[in-house]
């Protein structure tokens, strides 16, 4: 990695620190302070969820081709704007129709931030950082959401719409103050090792569908998201609650295990994926989330005490942690590798799409099934689970040796030209 490289890496980590920072802040609170503080009753406050996920929805498709015609900066700048306007208003609002608005404004805003984001640590990193640079990525996000989550909690007063006000002028000011730090990053060339020539924004879309390794990592990213993230605060929390007798404070204490085992074990699982086979580790991610489904079948469907139902809750977090951590410096950065030159910021938005219609419908699917059909539930999204071990050990197939063991890329790839050894084969496209 250049010192060019080093130097812009270095403020596009602060810039993921300073967004999930202000996430923090507002995140936990959205529906408490929607529903009771501006007494716009529940409804309203499911609409402002499903809202965001809507406004990700919509502009993801473009936000792809602006970033390979603009570039990710300046697409990265207005989506800070956009985010802090939603974030600001949205802390002012006490209509429905504001509210609504405001929050579309800010569900786009960070919607397009994440592949931008993402694009932008693809350039100004190469095969052999790539890996550790996404990793860092995920640890203080996880780091920025853990202590803004903190923080707002001190600050936030039911009783006092102003305590709101001021949270989500924070969030405004860390997307302004980030969008300052991204104007004096300087975008480098970085090497690339795809091995597809570079491909205009015209047909991109068309381009990837025929990408048989993208679509098939598409398919594996629907399956991680809905069995996992998209669970967390919906089917396995209401799992938890009804099933196995979860407190409050336990499912706190659940969720505080899930952030500390991403902070606490990321680098050291990052040494250990790193020689290995990405298509393995996400099948390995697989195994250990099956062994976190079982565990919580235990707690909700065993007879031991309160006391084991609880520890198997915390400990289902933890090892879906676990696989979060061997996921952050795997997935991210396979999806940049399939890119042709120039098309980074389509892949990555792409992959986000499938994110979000992941995080749609897990919630709609687990929650009703976790509060009342406990044994189907967990069978469920054990049998999920295995599904992604399989279809992890089935895309390794379409993978070319350097995109599966990004280490070999050392020996291949030529600084600034990235051009090929006669004989690589070519990605499958």
């Amino acid at each position: 990695m250049t010192r060019a490289m080093g130097a812009a890496m270095r403020r596009i980590h602060v810039g993921n620190a300073l967004s999930a920072f202000g996430l923090g802040f507002t995140v936990p609170y959205l529906y408490v302070y929607v529903a009771q503080v501006r007494g716009l009753g529940a409804m309203t406050a499911g609409l402002v969820l499903a809202v965001f996920a809507v406004a990700a929805l919509v502009v993801l498709p473009f936000a792809g081709r602006a970033i390979v015609r603009r570039g990710p900066l300046p697409v990265l700048l207005t989506a800070l704007v956009t985010a802090a306007l939603g974030a600001l208003s949205l802390g002012l609002a006490s209509s429905q129709t504001t509210v609504l608005l405001s929050a579309a404004a800010l569900g786009a805003g960070q919607a397009v931030m994440q592949p931008a984001l993402a694009t932008m640590i693809v350039e100004c990193s190469t095969a052999e950082t790539r890996s550790r640079a996404f990793a860092m990525q995920f640890f203080l996000q996880n780091l920025g959401l853990g202590v803004g989550g903190l923080i707002g909690g001190h600050l936030v007063d039911a009783s006092s719409a102003g305590s709101f006000t001021l949270l989500f002028s924070i969030e405004a000011a860390m997307f302004l103050l980030l969008a300052v730090v991204m104007v004096t990053v300087r975008m480098p060339h970085s090497p690339k090792i795809g091995n597809a020539p570079a491909e205009s924004a015209k047909g991109g879309w068309k381009r990837m569908l025929g990408n048989r390794a993208m679509v098939q990592l598409c398919v594996l990213g629907f399956v991680l998201f809905f069995a996992c993230y998209g669970q967390f605060e919906s089917g396995l929390s209401a799992y938890g609650v009804e099933a196995a007798g979860i407190s409050t404070s336990a499912l706190g204490m659940a969720l505080a295990a899930n952030t500390a085992m991403i902070v606490v074990a990321q680098f050291a699982v990052l040494k250990f994926v790193e020689r290995r086979r990405r298509s393995r580790v996400i099948a390995g991610v697989g195994l250990i989330w099956a062994v976190a489904w079982v565990t919580a079948g235990y707690a909700g469907l065993g007879h031991g005490s309160q006391e084991m139902a609880t520890a198997a809750f915390v400990s289902t977090y933890a090892l879906f942690g676990l696989g979060e951590a061997m996921l952050s410096p795997t997935v991210a950065p396979l999806v940049a590798d399939l890119a042709p030159e120039g098309m980074a910021g389509q892949y990555n938005s792409a992959f986000a799409l499938v994110k979000q219609l992941a995080l749609a419908v897990g919630p709609a699917v687990g929650g009703p099934m976790g509060a009342s059909l406990h044994a189907p539930y967990i069978v469920m999204f054990l049998l999920f689970s295995l599904g992604i071990t399989f279809l992890a050990v089935r895309l390794g197939r379409q993978l070319t040796a350097v995109q599966d063991q990004p280490w070999l890329a050392k020996s291949r790839v030529v600084a600034q030209g990235g051009t090929k050894p006669a004989g690589q084969e070519r990605a499958h496209a």
